[in-house]
């Protein structure tokens, strides 16, 4: 992992695409918080940064922490750069912090059984670990909106009776959130991220 501390080009890389505008804090749930003017701003510049940074920058990105990962993965989906569905895939396997939700986006936004394949990748993994709380649901509920989408029915085998997820969800000490129920978000952010792509592909086109 690369330190910002010690390593400039990765702090420039944050100074330029990370914090402005708190990005890294409003993308995801807080985005669909936001209206109006501040809106319309915050996803203008989110489309202009997808368009700006380069693959090699992402890439640096990707080797930084929580904040400069997660800003990193929603840019990849801005800019449908799925050259890096197989990086996003290891990151959301390596499981490293309570961040995965922006893998999953990412994933979703992509929209491919190849995606739904590193979704259920994650989930063989996790769900039989109820130590580890975090992005469960959110993965299921992503498995979910991707099977909506293609027309597969992949997390049905995770929600039956006596399955993983149930044995998951009575092992772990948290609440837990039904996977159904979170759908919505995930389709709301998935919505969220599609609107920002169509405004990045026109100014491509644009360009």
């Amino acid at each position: 992992m690369r330190d910002a501390i010690t390593d400039p080009e990765l702090k420039d890389l944050i100074r330029r695409f990370v914090v402005p505008g708190r990005r890294y804090l409003r993308l995801g749930g807080s985005a669909l918080r936001l209206s109006g003017p501040e809106r319309d701003l915050f996803v203008s510049e989110l489309v202009q940064a997808a368009g700006e940074i380069t693959s090699d920058e992402l890439g640096i990105l990707f080797e930084g922490g929580w904040r400069e990962r997660k800003t990193a993965s929603w840019l990849v989906a801005v800019a449908g750069r799925t050259e890096f569905r197989s990086r996003i895939g290891e990151l959301l396997l390596a499981s490293a912090g309570p961040y995965g939700g922006a893998y999953c986006i990412t994933l979703a936004t992509f929209g491919t059984g190849a995606d739904a394949d590193l979704v259920c990748r994650y989930l063989d993994r996790y769900l039989p670990q109820p130590d580890l709380a975090y992005d469960r649901t959110f993965a299921l509920s992503t498995l979910l909106h991707l099977d909506a989408v293609l027309g597969s029915d992949r997390a049905s085998s995770y929600l039956a009776a006596g399955g993983l997820w149930q044995q998951w969800a009575e092992a772990t000490p948290n609440r837990v959130l039904e996977p159904q129920e979170y759908q919505q978000v995930v389709g709301q952010l998935c919505a969220f991220a599609r609107e920002c792509a169509e405004l990045f592909a026109r100014r491509e086109t644009q360009q």
